[in-house]
């Protein structure tokens, strides 16, 4: 009798072991086919500005078109990362570009964000009392960040903020990805790269399309980026 309980037992423990190993295999490939599965981006139509000062819709458009690329790079490089071998040189390729593609999409985002045709001032309020504590007054900034965009060289003049202190300091990044600094929140971001002015203001024209941009910013939404950093 002891046997036989005995055996009933290993049976139902058996019985009770394999559909918990089934479960457990189950939710793992479910876990696996979520995890696979990639985040298709799309192209943020509603951060689209138009009737600009200084920067025309025809510039807009132009530009435009360049983000929209970017959008497609990045979920064509996710694509490919998935389904090349990991060890082989295009796998390699992907992963060097995959920074630039990224930040290409992102930083446009801001960038097309924060300008409005809607002429904001820039009252008081927390942002203008940091870049006052930082620079003396908000036309120092201004002349500091017009001079970062002035930089030689293709990339963003970008007004950071260390969140853990609250510091802002303005940052010259060349190309997409070099000169980020970790951790620090892009507050106000300036497309530097000629094809940002080139159809209004040619390409020696980087100087009055900074005046453009400065007349140009959503302060409202550059304002709500330091609130949150």
């Amino acid at each position: 009798m002891k046997k036989q309980n005995m055996l009933l037992s290993m049976f139902l423990f058996s019985q009770c072991f394999f559909v918990f190993a089934k479960k457990h295999e189950t939710l793992n490939i479910k876990k696996e086919e979520k995890m696979s599965e990639i985040k298709k981006y799309e192209v943020k139509k509603e951060l689209r500005p138009s009737n600009l000062e200084g920067i025309s819709d025809d510039q807009i458009n132009d530009h435009w078109k360049l983000y929209e690329g970017y959008v497609k790079q990045v979920n064509r490089l996710n694509e490919d990362l998935k389904t090349l071998e990991k060890n082989s040189l295009l796998y390699a390729d992907r992963r060097r570009r995959y920074g630039f593609e990224y930040n290409g999409m992102v930083l446009h985002e801001y960038y097309f964000e924060n300008l409005t045709s809607e002429k904001k001032v820039f009252s008081d309020c927390l942002l203008k009392k940091a870049i006052e504590q930082t620079w003396g007054s908000v036309e120092k900034w201004k002349e500091d960040f017009i001079a970062t965009g002035k930089t030689r060289g293709i990339g963003w003049a970008i007004l950071y903020c260390d969140p853990q202190t609250k510091r802002l300091t303005n940052h010259f990044i060349y190309g997409h990805a070099n000169g980020h600094i970790a951790g620090f929140r892009p507050i106000l971001v300036m497309d530097v790269w000629e094809h940002a002015y080139m159809v209004d203001h040619n390409a020696g024209g980087r100087g009055s399309y900074i005046e453009a941009f400065m007349q140009d910013i959503d302060w409202q939404v550059v304002s709500a980026r330091f609130d949150a950093s």
